[in-house]
C-alpha cells in the first residue's frame, strides 16, 4: 500500500476511534461478560475500499492493446504486453525460447530484487509440457513457477499464471505473471486476451517481413540498385520514398531481432557505454545482411541502419555505439 493510502486509512481509523471512543468505554465498562465491541458493515466497507482500487477493465483492456497494436517489432510486442499487463498483475516476466531454453528478457515489477536479463532457464516437465502445447497454462507455485521466479526474486506470490506466446504453432516466449503482495490476479480472464492480443500482432509483423522479402526477390534491382555519387553536391542524393520505407522497416526487424535475442549483451553494451563492444559479432551481422539487400551506396549515403542502431539500442546518443567501423564520424 502506498503512503497516500497509508495515511488515508491512518485517518480513517483515528476519525472512527474518536468517534467510538466514549460509546465504547461505556460499553466495555458496562458489560459484564467482556465481548469486544464490533466494526459496524460500513467501516468495514470502508476499509476493504483501501485494498480494491477502483478500475475500469474495458479502458485499461482498450489501452494495452493500442500499446501493441503501435509496436513495430517482435522485441516492442513483447515489452508493451508487460507494459499492458501491468493494469491487471503486480508482476510479470517474459521469457524467449530459443533452442529449448528459457532465457530472461524483459519483467515488470520485480525491480527491487534487480534481477539480470539474459538468464537462461532449463525448463523443467511441466515447463515442457507448455512448450510443446501439451497444455495450455500453468498455475500456481510449482517447478515451473520456481524455475522462473529464481532470477526475478527470492520472493513468491499468492496466485500465479504462466502463459506461451505462439507464433505459427510454435512456442517463442513464456509470460510469467503473478500477483506480487497482494492475494489474487486482478481479472486473470482478461491476461489471456492481452496475450492472444499479443500473438496476433506478432504473427502480423512475421507476415509483413515475409511479404517485404518476397517483394525484393521478385524486383531486386528496386531495392538494391547502386545509387551514384554526385559529383556536384555534397548532400546525398534523395531516395525512393518507397525504398526508404522498406528500407527503414528491415532496419528496425534486424535491430529489433538484436534486442529479442540477445538482451543481456544489449545490456551489458548500454551500460559500459560502448555497444559494438560488447556484440560486434551480432551488429556487424546484421548490418551485412542490411547492406546485402538495399545495396552499399545507400547506407553509406543514408546511414538507415545506423541511425536505427543509435536510436533503438543507444538511446539516440552516438558515443553510446562505440568506436563501430561503419558509425558516422
Amino acid at each position: 500500500m502506498d503512503e497516500s493510502k497509508q495515511s488515508a486509512l491512518k485517518n480513517l481509523l483515528q476519525q472512527w476511534i474518536n468517534d467510538r471512543h466514549q460509546a465504547l468505554r461505556q460499553q466495555v465498562l458496562a458489560a459484564c461478560d467482556a465481548q469486544a465491541p464490533v466494526l459496524d458493515d460500513h467501516l468495514l466497507e470502508q476499509l476493504q475500499a483501501f485494498g480494491r482500487p477502483a478500475r475500469d477493465t474495458d479502458a485499461d483492456l482498450g489501452e494495452g492493446l493500442d500499446l501493441m497494436a503501435e509496436a513495430q517489432t517482435q522485441g516492442e510486442v513483447l515489452k508493451r504486453l508487460l507494459d499492458g499487463l501491468m493494469r491487471f498483475a503486480g508482476r510479470s516476466a517474459l521469457y524467449v525460447i530459443k533452442q529449448g531454453i528459457a532465457t530472461l528478457y524483459a519483467h515488470r515489477g520485480f525491480d527491487g530484487d534487480h534481477p539480470k536479463l539474459g538468464v537462461p532457464v532449463v525448463p523443467p516437465p511441466e515447463l515442457e509440457q507448455l512448450i510443446q502445447g501439451q497444455i495450455a497454462l500453468v498455475t500456481g507455485d510449482g517447478p515451473a513457477y520456481q524455475a522462473l521466479l529464481a532470477p526475478l526474486s527470492k520472493t513468491g506470490a499468492g496466485a500465479v499464471r504462466i502463459l506461451p506466446l505462439h507464433l505459427r504453432r510454435k512456442t517463442v516466449a513464456l509470460l510469467l505473471v503473478d500477483s506480487g503482495a497482494q492475494e489474487a490476479l486482478d481479472q486473470p480472464n482478461t491476461l489471456r486476451a492481452v496475450v492472444l492480443a499479443a500473438e496476433a500482432r506478432l504473427s502480423y509483423l512475421a507476415g509483413a517481413k515475409e511479404e517485404e522479402r518476397a517483394q525484393t526477390e521478385a524486383h531486386p534491382s528496386v531495392l538494391t540498385q547502386r545509387i551514384p555519387e554526385t559529383i556536384s553536391e555534397s548532400t546525398a542524393p534523395a531516395l525512393d520514398p518507397m525504398v526508404r520505407v522498406n528500407a527503414e522497416r528491415s532496419a528496425r526487424v534486424l535491430v529489433g531481432d538484436i534486442e529479442l535475442y540477445f538482451p543481456a549483451k544489449v545490456a551489458q553494451g548500454q551500460s559500459s557505454g560502448n555497444l559494438y563492444g560488447a556484440m560486434r559479432e551480432e551488429l556487424d551481422r546484421s548490418r551485412a545482411s542490411f547492406v546485402e539487400r538495399y545495396g552499399a551506396d545507400l547506407e553509406s549515403q543514408h546511414q538507415i541502419f545506423y541511425k536505427t542502431v543509435v536510436q533503438q539500442l543507444c538511446a539516440g546518443n552516438p558515443a553510446r555505439l562505440g568506436p563501430a567501423p561503419w558509425a558516422v564520424r
